[in-house]
């Protein structure tokens, strides 16, 4: 396995270069896996696709730091590709924030975010956010930046401010964070190509990666990954398109056993078979470490 010194600098070096890093959401081991598999370089852990796949509740700030440390470094050891964690605000003040960064770095990320919502917080794309004072944001950012034992570890700030006060204040916002030592801003969700074309013009001239994240449903308009790098974006994520893809796949093959009792309508054509699946979580291997370590021929 890959080990997160390298994966950290494999993000840093991938986000200088001229093409965008497209960064799936992943929430659990297997959906790493997939994500690998298909030939990505990186993956996003979705916290809210983790709030539903381990509490089947929406994103309003329910998981812990406890619960998402532990699938988050699951996820960063099922894979070698570098994996970027949503630590939500930080969970808690910045002496929180510094225990936060020193727990997920010690978990194997290649790079995390924090945002600057009040805690409890609630998805990006939802109504009614609040956001803490831009100062406050500035103090837990200096102590992630205190926190952080290795300099590769990706850092990225993330401002809700689009929602409270508008794309100017976001963009105020990314610059103060900018200066707090933040290695990406991240302006979630803006509402029209105009306010992403805003967002990458205003912040290209901090020297620093852009992030966006496409939310099918959500408040920012479905832009292709090539226009949204002409616009300045150099991580580009889809963070709930795998679970999304997934719940409508399976609402359809239950519906189909529910209804006829069988599967044939989904088996071979939709669904892997018991030895494709063993293969992507690399069952092989095991069997191999197996007949390695046998007590007996």
């Amino acid at each position: 396995m890959t080990q997160p010194h390298e994966k950290r600098r494999r993000l840093r070096e991938m986000l200088k270069a001229d093409q965008p890093v497209v960064a799936p959401g992943i929430y659990d081991g297997l959906t790493a896996r997939l994500v690998e598999q298909a030939g990505f370089d990186a993956a996003i852990v979705t916290g809210a696709g983790v709030s539903a796949s381990l509490l089947g509740a929406p994103d309003v700030g329910l998981v812990t730091m406890s619960e998402v440390l532990t699938q988050t470094r699951n996820i960063a050891n099922a894979v070698d590709i570098c994996v970027v964690a949503d630590c939500d605000t930080g969970y808690g003040n910045p002496l929180n924030v510094g225990r936060t960064i020193r727990e997920f770095e010690n978990g194997g990320v290649a790079g995390l975010f924090i945002e600057d919502q009040v805690s409890p917080k609630r998805c990006g794309h939802f109504a009614g956010k609040q956001i803490i004072p831009a100062e406050d944001m500035v103090q837990k950012l200096r102590a992630a930046v205190d926190a952080r034992v290795d300099p590769e570890l990706v850092l990225i700030a993330r401002t809700d401010a689009r929602a409270t006060d508008g794309i100017e204040e976001a963009v105020r916002r990314g610059r103060l964070y900018a200066e707090a030592g933040a290695d990406m801003i991240f302006v979630e969700a803006p509402h029209t190509y105009e306010e992403l074309e805003f967002v990458g013009g205003e912040l290209s001239s901090l020297g620093l990666p852009l992030m966006v994240n496409l939310v099918e449903g959500g408040k920012t308009p479905l832009v292709s990954v090539d226009d949204l790098a002409k616009l300045g974006f150099s991580f580009i994520t889809f963070s709930g398109s795998l679970q999304k893809t997934a719940i409508k796949v399976m609402q359809e093959m239950l519906g189909a056993l529910m209804r006829d009792g069988e599967v044939t309508a989904f088996y071979p054509s939709k669904m892997v078979s018991l030895e494709e699946r063993s293969e992507l979580l690399g069952l092989p291997r095991y069997f191999e470490l197996e007949r390695r370590y046998a007590s007996s021929p």
